[in-house]
């Protein structure tokens, strides 16, 4: 392996320019890592090809919801197993080891005692040196048509092996630098151009890698300043929440304690009149007393007279008790003042829902997305509108590409878009229909032939069947009680909670919500609304009202 990769390495090193200072120029723009712009440390590769320092890529992973190439972006489902390539790393540390030593000063090969820094080498002298030595090359006629450069201390590498001439030609058929020499033989009929050509070609494919590569840093840069921008503006959103609930739950404070207020006052009321007509009362019994008494007494002493002919002329109303009012029953009577609770409670609880639903409602509203039908999963029998916000069934099944994507059995279609993070709303016009379902799915769902529609087959939805009957589409499914017949339905969804939620939006109510659920790749839209027995006005996906 180690011979492998040293006659690769001399290979490179006569493919660069002599006129370069070392021969890993192009070496390390090949061994750098384009995150770090460094040389790799423990390199990787991904499945598209692509090398990256371990650390760089797996910091890049974890500070993004996907997986994806930082080179080419291509996105992979599943996060690779990385590996450290091996080779690459016994490759980067041989370059390492060479680039520490041609950093090193190259010294003239002429001078005896105290030997100079070399100021040029000389390819067909095969020697280098410092300024006074090289001054012949420059004065004498002969050695001024030598082939000079930069000082090397692998000045043999920039010289044909074969015919110990300067590589001055390069052969784009195999690759290398080549001398004069050379073109006479293996590479005649090759194409050859000459090495400043070639360098010139090296230099724009560096300069579009290294602008490429400034392009990357600028976005890289500007997508920090959004992270930052949405850091910002997500703060914001939470104080304006936070105020808003104060100011709502506020609101309920007061009305509780105006309502409390009335109340007792109304009490207050209710009992001092009870007690006023309750002393009315007693004393109009005690009066009654008095009298009833008096008669008693009266009716005592004829009882006890002998005297006949008094008995005889008595008043005949002496003979049958006095007519007196009815005594009403007496009691504590709290109906009124329980109904009156009753119904102060029933109005604040329907303000309390009020408020509530249009917080809860107003604050879902403004995760709203456009969602559009996307028509190469449609089912073939369903009709789409050209914008592709309308679906119904069409009765007729058209000839269509049975794509792996398509819904061959349910009268189904999903939306373009799709979600792999974050939260997400839309609404959708169920008015006119008997029967239908929407919600989302999983990306990986199943579309071949018949489906059951429940999250442990990655839906989450809810329809109306036979009419009048809402259900929640689990395994078994769940029956809706629903006080009003829903025209229009939105759907919410918060992705990294594992909350799929519905409402009825004209009557800003909760239809259901699937809590808890785990949710591994992307999800979609999803709509189905059945045959037309009944139920030919379509599912219509409607632009988000704020002031509904």
């Amino acid at each position: 392996m180690a011979e492998k990769i040293r006659s690769r390495k001399h290979r490179r090193s006569r493919e660069n320019p002599p006129s370069m200072s070392s021969s890993s120029g192009l070496l390390a723009e090949e061994l750098q890592c384009s995150v770090c712009l460094d040389v790799f440390t423990d390199p990787v590769s991904t499945p598209c090809g692509h090398n990256f320092c371990k650390s760089c890529l797996n910091r890049c992973w974890e500070n993004s919801q996907e997986c994806k190439c930082p080179f080419c972006k291509e996105t992979f489902s599943k996060r690779p197993d990385l590996k450290i390539n091996a080779a690459l790393r016994e490759v980067v540390q041989l370059f390492q080891k060479k680039s520490s030593v041609s950093e090193s000063e190259v010294l003239c090969d002429v001078c005896h005692d105290v030997k100079l820094k070399a100021l040029k080498s000389c390819l067909l002298c095969q020697t280098s040196y410092c300024e006074t030595h090289l001054e012949p090359h420059q004065r004498v006629l002969s050695l001024k048509k030598h082939k000079l450069m930069d000082p090397v201390k692998n000045i043999k590498d920039y010289i044909c092996q074969k015919h110990e001439r300067p590589l001055e030609l390069f052969c784009r058929d195999d690759q290398m630098y080549v001398c004069v020499f050379c073109t006479d033989g293996d590479h005649k009929t090759h194409n050859i151009v000459p090495l400043e050509e070639e360098s010139k070609e090296k230099k724009s494919q560096l300069m579009k890698t290294q602008k490429d590569m400034q392009q990357m840093i600028q976005d890289k840069n500007k997508k920090i300043q959004d992270i930052k921008y949405f850091t910002e503006l997500r703060k914001k959103n939470i104080e304006r929440e936070k105020a808003a609930s104060v100011e709502l739950f506020s609101d309920l404070v007061r009305s509780i304690e105006r309502c409390q207020a009335e109340l007792l006052e109304m009490m207050e009321e209710k009992q001092k009149a009870a007690e006023k007509q309750e002393e009315k009362l007693i004393q109009e019994l005690q009066q009654e007393i008095t009298e009833l008494k008096m008669r008693n007494t009266e009716l005592d002493h004829l009882l006890h007279t002998e005297d006949h002919l008094q008995l005889l002329q008595i008043d005949p109303s002496l003979c049958s008790p006095p007519h007196t009012r009815n005594c009403p029953e007496i009691s504590m009577s709290p109906d009124v003042s329980v109904e009156t609770l009753r119904r102060a409670l029933t109005q604040l609880q329907e303000t309390l829902d009020q408020k509530l639903s249009q917080s809860v409602l107003r604050r879902i509203q403004q995760y709203a997305v456009d969602v559009t039908l996307d028509p190469d999963t449609a089912h073939p029998k369903l009709i789409l509108s050209n914008d592709g916000k309308q679906v119904r069934h069409g009765d007729i099944e058209h000839e269509l590409p049975d794509y792996p994507e398509r819904f061959d059995k349910c009268a189904s279609v999903l939306a373009k878009e799709g979600f792999l993070s974050g939260r997400f709303y839309f609404e959708v016009q169920v008015k006119g229909k008997n029967k239908w379902t929407l919600g989302v799915a999983r990306e990986s769902i199943n579309r071949k032939g018949k489906i059951a529609v429940s999250p442990r087959d990655g839906f989450w939805a809810v329809g109306l069947w036979n009419e009048n009957e809402y259900c929640a589409c689990t395994d078994p499914c769940i029956y809706l009680s629903l006080r009003v017949k829903p025209q229009k339905v939105g759907v919410f969804v918060d992705y990294e909670e594992g909350l799929v939620s519905f409402f009825d939006v004209e009557s800003r109510s909760h239809i259901y919500s699937f809590t808890g659920q785990s949710f591994t790749n992307r999800i979609y839209p999803y709509f189905c609304p059945f045959s037309n027995y009944k139920n030919s006005a379509p599912l219509i996906i409607s632009p988000v009202n704020y002031n509904e």
